[in-house]
């Protein structure tokens, strides 16, 4: 019995465009986002999917939306899906976070065991801790099924390093994972297999 998890980010938003941290913070998708995800909604149209589930932030839920083309599944919107937390540097862009914090921002990205957020946000294992249990509630709610997530960057890269096996440090030399980019994970008798990481041969541009 083969459990399958399409896992994939949101397309496109307007503050990915102009640099901008978003985290919990939110942005509209843009044309070439909306684009993104039309794209693989046509990837994706032949393969049947018994749920949909996609972070409550609006640039995900509007990106499972197209992806889920008009198929007849309820999208469930959960918060643990949502991007990593990231306190004070969220509505902020990347340039002056550089120049400001320019020690936790390089952890951030490359040394996650060792970046520590500003403000009230979430370090690595901290998402770690709040997405992990979803992913294996899921796995036990739909054995033998198809199922698509919708996330996001930091998230995905979270997530697709606990079926890789991955240690925290390991983290940051992982390849980064663009919008709408497809993940796939294969799962028979309880053992994970990545069948997908970061695939972009959708893209028509």
């Amino acid at each position: 019995m083969e459990t399958t998890l399409y896992l994939t980010r949101h397309g496109q938003t307007e503050w990915n465009l102009i640099d901008k941290m978003q985290g919990h913070m939110d942005s509209p998708l843009t044309e070439l986002g909306i684009q993104q995800a039309v794209w693989l909604k046509v990837r994706l149209e032949d393969v049947h999917f018994d749920a949909i589930y996609s972070s409550s932030s609006s640039r995900a839920i509007n990106t499972a939306r197209i992806l889920s083309n008009n198929r007849p599944i309820e999208i469930q919107t959960i918060d643990s899906l949502r991007e990593i937390n990231l306190g004070l540097w969220e509505g902020q862009q990347i340039e002056h976070i550089q120049r400001k914090c320019p020690i936790q921002y390089a952890q951030f990205l490359t040394k996650p065991h060792l970046y520590s957020p500003i403000g009230h946000g979430e370090s690595y294992l901290e998402l770690l801790e709040r997405t992990i249990p979803l992913l294996e509630d899921i796995i036990s709610k739909h054995k033998g099924e198809q199922v698509l997530i919708v996330t996001h960057r930091i998230t995905l890269k979270v997530i697709m390093s606990f079926f890789m096996k991955k240690r925290l440090h390991e983290i940051g030399d992982m390849p980064d994972i663009y919008h709408t980019a497809l993940c796939k994970i294969s799962i028979n008798d309880g053992s994970p297999k990545v069948v997908l990481y970061d695939d972009i041969s959708h893209y028509q541009e």
